[in-house]
């Protein structure tokens, strides 16, 4: 396993970063423990998580991906564990119980605390933009997390590129703790929402790449086919699988399968380490209901592709690279 920095921190995360969104949602609490004991004995020491995962599934009222860490937290070695976590979607009734004033992060975070069993946050992240609260008021906000030994690192998901800009101008400006990792969705079918514009700020500003969904909600996995779609998927009853299903789609993933078949690996495993051999990237965050799942992704460890295996996905893809030299 290798182990990168996070940015131009000094925090050492593992190359793959254990995602939690399936906790009690496609995955059982037994599962996911399962899958935690078995990333954290492949060395996996970064976990992934939110406090609203996953309070969309039928009795969950969120907090539970938390609370299940919190558990296996337990006999572990905590300062060996980095725990990243989210805040941004709605936790409780009335019209603070989501959003990124101070009023909810400060509530919020001591929510997150007290599930995980942590006195720190390694990684509090902002879920996503909050577009009714100024962003000096959530920057400050984060800043006296820090400042008060609760949180040690924060991070951005779902931001755009200008945002991001615009959330390190304010801390500069105003001398707060800065934003030291973005979390993108982004894979192989989905690079515009990363190249160039974010892919650029984290080379030039030093910031850490955390993508989800590297799989595209399993279809990089290889097993969908034209012909064929598997009863038991997210693709046999969710439209936004169809997106994927295109002649590039199709074409890229024969591509990743053919590379997969000369080095002994599986397209999952050829996705991931696209993502792996990009020079911005730190830890592409995969998820797993099984733990046989998770043992497919951990064939990913260590493998990057070749300059002219990346060459070829651009020329399918006819994406120019140029703005990386």
């Amino acid at each position: 396993m290798d182990y990168r920095k996070l940015g131009q921190t000094g925090l050492k995360v593992s190359e793959l970063c254990l995602g939690t969104m399936t906790f009690r949602w496609t995955s059982t609490e037994e599962e996911s423990l399962a899958v935690l004991n078995r990333a954290w004995e492949a060395g996996i020491n970064f976990i992934d998580t939110a406090d609203v995962y996953s309070r969309w599934a039928e009795g969950n009222t969120g907090g539970v991906a938390e609370t299940i860490i919190g558990k296996w937290l337990k006999d572990k070695p905590r300062d060996e564990v980095v725990i990243a976590t989210k805040v941004r979607g709605r936790m409780w009734d009335g019209p603070n119980g989501e959003g990124l004033s101070r009023q909810h992060i400060m509530l919020a975070v001591e929510h997150s605390l007290r599930r995980l069993g942590i006195e720190a946050i390694d990684l509090y992240q902002v879920h996503a933009p909050d577009w009714d609260t100024p962003l000096e008021e959530t920057l400050h906000a984060l800043d006296d997390l820090v400042r008060q030994g609760k949180v040690r690192y924060i991070g951005a998901s779902n931001y755009r590129a200008w945002l991001l800009m615009k959330a390190l101008w304010v801390s500069d400006a105003q001398g707060y703790t800065r934003f030291d990792s973005i979390q993108p969705h982004y894979h192989l079918l989905n690079r515009a929402e990363v190249e160039p514009d974010i892919a650029a700020v984290c080379l030039e500003e030093g910031i850490g790449m955390i993508p989800y969904s590297p799989l595209a909600g399993g279809f990089l996995t290889g097993k969908y086919s034209r012909d064929h779609t598997p009863t038991d998927s997210r693709g046999a009853n969710n439209n936004r699988m169809a997106r994927y299903m295109t002649e590039q789609g199709w074409a890229t993933l024969d591509l990743i399968r053919e590379m997969g078949q000369g080095y002994g690996k599986t397209p999952a495993q050829v996705a991931l380490g696209w993502l792996q051999s990009l020079p911005f990237m730190t830890s592409p965050i995969i998820g797993a209901n099984r733990v046989e799942q998770l043992d497919e992704l951990l064939g990913a460890v260590g493998f990057r592709l070749t300059e002219d295996d990346m060459q070829r996905i651009d020329n399918l893809q006819n994406t120019d690279r140029n703005w990386r030299k």
